[in-house]
C-alpha cells in the first residue's frame, strides 16, 4: 500500500511573510473535535462572497455553523493550534431541502465549508494561511485539554476570552477517508482547497456533555450574531487523523472580500493538558 503522505506530489517551496514552507503541508498527527449548530440562514447568506456559494439549509430559516478545534501535534511546519469557524456550503446550484442527512454523509455535490475565522497560535501558520489560501487567520492563544471523557479548547487573544468549546468523547465510531474541502477568498478570487485526510471519528446527534461558551471579544460577538442554537446539532471527535494541505484552485474571479479579523502581530500561546480541570 502506498504511503498516504506520498499521494500528492511536492509543489516546491513558497514564502509568504514570515513563512517559508514546502507544499503540500503534511499533518502527520492531530487531535480534531467539532460541534455543529443551527444558525440564522439569512445572516449566513449575507456572508457569502459569491452568489454561487450557498449555505447549507436545514429547514425554514435555519442554516448550519461548525466550530472545529485542531491540536496539530506533528506537522511539516511544527506543532500549533487552530480553531475554525465555518459555514457548510454548496458551490453551484442552490441545493434542495432536506440536506442535513446528505451533509452528515458528505455526499452533497459541491459541498465544502466557507471559512469565516481561523485563529492559529503561530505567525508562520497565519502568514502561510493568509498568503497562500486567503484563509482568515489571526494569532490567538489556545489551551487544549484531552481527557478520557472529552476534548476541550479555550481560545483567547491575550486577556480577552473568545470561546471555550468542549466535545464529549461519545457516539458511534466511523472511518473518514473523504477529503475536507474549504472555500476562501484571496485577491478577489474564490479558492477551493481539497485536503485529503484519513482518520476515525465518533459522532453523536444532540451530544450531551458538549458545549460552547462565547466571550465578548469581537470574534465571539460575530459568532453570537449568527443566531446559533443553544445546543449543538451534532458532534465529531476524532480518535486519530492525518491530512495533507495542498495549494488551492481558483474557481471564480471577482468575488466579494472575506478578510476576517486581523489581530496583533505576535506569537500565541499553545498548551495541552491531559487531566480534568475547570471549564
Amino acid at each position: 500500500m502506498p504511503d498516504f503522505f506520498s499521494t500528492l506530489p511536492s509543489a516546491g517551496t513558497v514564502t509568504h511573510g514570515s513563512a517559508t514552507f514546502d507544499l503540500p503541508i503534511l499533518y502527520f498527527r492531530d487531535d480534531l473535535f467539532l460541534l455543529f449548530f443551527s444558525a440564522d440562514l439569512a445572516k449566513l447568506k449575507a456572508l457569502m462572497p459569491s452568489d454561487r456559494l450557498h449555505p447549507v439549509r436545514l429547514s425554514g430559516s435555519r442554516g448550519v455553523v461548525g466550530i472545529a478545534a485542531f491540536n496539530y501535534i506533528d506537522t511539516s511546519i511544527g506543532p500549533y493550534g487552530e480553531v475554525g469557524v465555518v459555514v457548510p456550503s454548496v458551490y453551484g446550484d442552490s441545493p434542495p431541502l432536506p440536506v442535513w442527512p446528505l451533509l452528515r454523509e458528505g455526499n452533497l455535490p459541491g459541498f465544502g465549508t466557507l471559512v469565516l475565522h481561523l485563529p492559529v497560535t503561530k505567525t508562520i501558520a497565519r502568514d502561510a494561511g493568509r498568503g497562500e489560501w486567503g484563509y482568515t487567520k489571526f494569532v490567538a492563544d489556545m489551551k487544549f485539554r484531552n481527557t478520557p471523557g472529552h476534548m476541550q479548547v479555550a481560545l483567547s487573544e491575550g486577556s480577552e476570552h473568545i470561546l471555550t468549546m468542549r466535545v464529549a468523547k461519545k457516539g458511534l465510531a466511523k472511518k473518514d477517508n473523504k477529503p475536507l474541502i474549504t472555500y476562501s477568498v484571496k485577491d478577489g478570487r474564490l479558492i477551493r482547497t481539497t485536503i485529503p485526510q484519513v482518520g476515525t471519528f465518533r459522532f453523536s446527534l444532540s451530544p450531551a456533555g458538549s458545549f460552547l461558551k462565547l466571550g465578548e471579544h469581537a470574534v465571539a460577538r460575530s459568532i453570537r450574531d449568527l443566531g446559533l442554537s443553544a445546543k449543538p446539532l451534532m458532534s465529531r471527535v476524532f480518535l486519530d487523523r492525518s491530512g495533507i494541505l495542498p495549494a488551492g484552485v481558483t474557481i471564480e474571479e471577482g468575488v466579494r472580500p472575506l478578510e476576517g479579523y486581523d489581530g496583533e502581530d505576535r506569537e500565541g500561546e499553545h498548551s495541552v493538558a491531559y487531566r480534568e480541570g475547570d471549564a
